[in-house]
C-alpha cells in the first residue's frame, strides 16, 4: 500500500496537483498568499510522487514480479493509436504513463547500435535484465504490474517484445492509406513535433526538393533510399514497412493475444469498436467508460483538422496521394482494405 494517502489521492494523473484548499481549509486568503500555496502545493505534490516512486521500485527489488500481460498498442504513425492508447489508459484496472515513450525504448537500444539502419528490433535484442528494466519502470511509475503502452517504433518491435513478455496483448490500429497517407504527409511537415529524435541522425536529409530536412516518425531498413525522395514516397515506403512488419509478426502471437481494429471503425460507432477492443484485452468495459467513448471523437488526441473519413480525397495532397496509392495496395490488402 503506497504511503501519503491524502497526497496521492489528491495527485492523481489527470491533475499532479493539490488543490490548496487541502492545505488550508475555511481560509479566506488573499491572491498572492492562494498563489504561493499553489506553488508550495505543486512542489510537494512533485515530492510526493519522487518519494512514491522510489517505495514502489524498492517494493519491486523485493518481489521482481515481471509485468502482466502488458497491452501494447501498434499501428503506423498518424493511424489513430494515441486515440487508442489514450482511451486504454481510462481503464482502472492498468496503468499508464499517459505519454508515448520512444525515449524511454530508444535509450535502452538506440538506434546507433544498430547503424541507424532501424528501429527495429527482434528477439534476440530481448534479455532478462531489459524485461527487469522495463517491468521496474512501468511499476515505479504506475502502481501497477499490468500496463498499457504506445509509441511510434513499437510496431517494428513485436518479436522483441513478445520475447520480453510472452503474454503481452498487442493492439493493431489499422487506417486506410488514403487517410494515413495524408496525415504522414502533414507530420513531415511538422518537424519540431515528429522529428525531435533525430537531431543526431547521420545523414542529409533533403526529401521534398530539400524543403524537409529532419527525418521524421521512425526508421526502417532502407530509409536511407528516401533521403531525396518526394515527400510522398516517403510516407508511402513509412506505411507499407511498419504495416508489413506488424503483419509478419502477427503469425507468431496466440489468436487471444492479438486485437485487429479498423480507425475508421471508432468513427462510425466508437463505443461498440472500443468495446471490442476493452473486452479483446479483457477488461472492463463499464458504464463510465462507454460514457467517455461517446463522446471521445470530441476530445481530438494530436488531430491536424476535422476528424472524418476520407479527408484525404478533398485536401491539397489528394495528387500525390493518388500517385503513391498503387504502391501501397499489397499491404493495403493484407490488412483489409
Amino acid at each position: 500500500m503506497d504511503l501519503f494517502p491524502a497526497i496521492a489521492s489528491a495527485t492523481k494523473q489527470s491533475s499532479g496537483v493539490i488543490d490548496a484548499e487541502i492545505l488550508c481549509p475555511n481560509v479566506r486568503k488573499p491572491k498572492p498568499l492562494n498563489e504561493f500555496l499553489i506553488k508550495v502545493s505543486k512542489t510537494l505534490a512533485h515530492h510526493a510522487r519522487r518519494i512514491q516512486r522510489g517505495l514502489r521500485s524498492a517494493r519491486w527489488s523485493i518481489s521482481r514480479a515481471p509485468a502482466q500481460r502488458p497491452i501494447i498498442v501498434v499501428g503506423c504513425s498518424r493511424a489513430g493509436t494515441t486515440l487508442v492508447y489514450k482511451t486504454l489508459s481510462e481503464s482502472r484496472e492498468i496503468g499508464s504513463l499517459q505519454r508515448e515513450t520512444h525515449d524511454y525504448w530508444t535509450d535502452l537500444h538506440p538506434p546507433a547500435d544498430k547503424h541507424w539502419d532501424t528501429h527495429a528490433l527482434d528477439a534476440g535484442d530481448a534479455s532478462p535484465a531489459d524485461r527487469d528494466t522495463v517491468s521496474r519502470y512501468f511499476y515505479s511509475w504506475t502502481g501497477q504490474h499490468r500496463w498499457v503502452d504506445k509509441n511510434n517504433q513499437n510496431g517494428l518491435c513485436v518479436p522483441y517484445l513478445r520475447a520480453l513478455f510472452p503474454d503481452a496483448v498487442f493492439v493493431f490500429i489499422k487506417r486506410s492509406p488514403g487517410d494515413n497517407l495524408n496525415s504522414l504527409i502533414e507530420g513531415w511537415r511538422k518537424p519540431d513535433e515528429f522529428a525531435t529524435w533525430s537531431n543526431d541522425l547521420p545523414a542529409t536529409v533533403a526529401v521534398e526538393n530539400g524543403t524537409l530536412t529532419q527525418w521524421c516518425f521512425f526508421l526502417a531498413d532502407g530509409w536511407r533510399e528516401y533521403v531525396n525522395a518526394p515527400v510522398e514516397d516517403v510516407a508511402a515506403f513509412q506505411y507499407t514497412a511498419i504495416n508489413q512488419a506488424i503483419l509478419d509478426a502477427k503469425a507468431d502471437v496466440p489468436a487471444g493475444q492479438w486485437v485487429d481494429v479498423f480507425y475508421e471503425d471508432f468513427l462510425r460507432d466508437p463505443v461498440a469498436t472500443f468495446r471490442q477492443v476493452f473486452e479483446g484485452c479483457s477488461l472492463a468495459f463499464d458504464a463510465r467508460l462507454q460514457a467517455h467513448c461517446a463522446d471521445v471523437l470530441d476530445i481530438p488526441y494530436n488531430a491536424f483538422s476535422e476528424i472524418r473519413l476520407d479527408k484525404w480525397k478533398d485536401g491539397r495532397n489528394r495528387d500525390k496521394i493518388e500517385r503513391v496509392l498503387p504502391k501501397v495496395a499489397d499491404v493495403a490488402k493484407r490488412m483489409g482494405y
